[in-house]
């Protein structure tokens, strides 16, 4: 995928931490008002520690007044397509359209068990996830009705809405060939994190997005590309994001002009407040501007 030119954004990778809720708010506000574009919430249910991600994402559409809210992906072994629709347009109403849905296929398929949800196969999984886009973007329509029969999902005559407040975009994770081949064909957007998929892997993996994209008659460009960043800004390091912010610039520049990424989301490995300031006064905006000289010498 090569840049297609679309503004470089930033998120904040806030995790729903149940030890204090309020903190959790303030810091998605601190995250607005140094200027950050999105606010992505992983959802992990079976995670005793974590608040629910949608219960806090509602929080955070009442409390924020421009950013963009995501779940950082959502379960869907345990959120039924009917309800998630459900849940994806009431924050999108809340929110005055700031609501896009990360969707994954699912994985620590003990604990999905142990809350009474399915245990899929890699190829299961895949399968529920492109009934489940198919089900979502038609319970978000105008149809009077939606029924369906599928090997996952079944619907009975379900009535679409409330209508979301705009076109909410679906940005898949996910990592295996079938899993990338069904983001090129259907998602509007990828979410890998480095964790699982390497800078030197990214290349490779959208490659197979781009093909399967002009395979269905879709342009790639359309596909926004989402990256999970987890690193800290400050002296010494010499890693991948463990450094100073000139290092995280020379670092990040080549992924968008020559890999394709538009979006990062940002997980510091220490001191979330003093990292989030850091990243929007030192990074963000040399980024920006380093991403906006390489295309204008171009």
């Amino acid at each position: 995928m090569a840049d297609a030119g679309l503004p470089v954004r930033f998120g904040w990778f806030l995790v729903p931490d149940a030890a204090d809720p309020r903190a959790l708010v303030e810091q998605a506000r601190l995250a607005e008002r140094a200027g950050f574009d999105l606010v992505g919430i992983q959802d992990h249910p079976y995670q005793r520690r974590y608040l629910d991600t949608f219960t806090l994402l509602a929080a955070l559409a009442t409390a924020t007044d421009r950013i963009g809210l995501f779940p950082d992906v959502a379960n869907l072994p345990l959120r039924h397509p009917a309800m998630l629709a459900k849940a994806a347009a009431s924050l999108d109403l809340l929110s005055g359209g700031r609501f896009e849905l990360g969707l994954g296929a699912g994985a620590f398929w003990d604990a999905v068990a142990a809350m009474g949800g399915p245990r899929r196969t890699p190829g299961e999984a895949v399968g529920a996830l492109e009934e489940a886009i198919g089900l979502l973007r038609r319970l978000w329509s105008d149809e009077r009705s939606v029924r369906f029969q599928g090997r996952h999902y079944q619907l009975a005559g379900v009535r679409p809405g409330p209508a979301p407040a705009h076109p909410i975009a679906i940005w898949v994770g996910g990592y295996g060939p079938r899993m990338l081949a069904l983001t090129g064909r259907l998602a509007d957007g990828w979410v890998p994190s480095a964790a699982y998929l390497p800078p030197e892997r990214l290349a490779a993996a959208q490659a197979r997005i781009d093909e399967a994209a002009a395979a269905a008659g879709r342009d790639p460009a359309a596909i926004r590309r989402c990256y999970n960043l987890s690193g800290r800004i400050g002296p010494g390091g010499g890693g991948f994001l463990d450094g100073p912010a000139g290092q995280w610039v020379e670092q990040l520049l080549p992924l968008v002009v020559e890999t394709g990424m538009d979006t990062f989301v940002l997980w510091p490995t220490e001191s979330p407040a003093s990292q989030l300031e850091r990243f929007a006064a030192e990074v963000a905006p040399a980024l920006r501007q380093a991403v906006a000289a390489h295309r204008g010498a171009g």
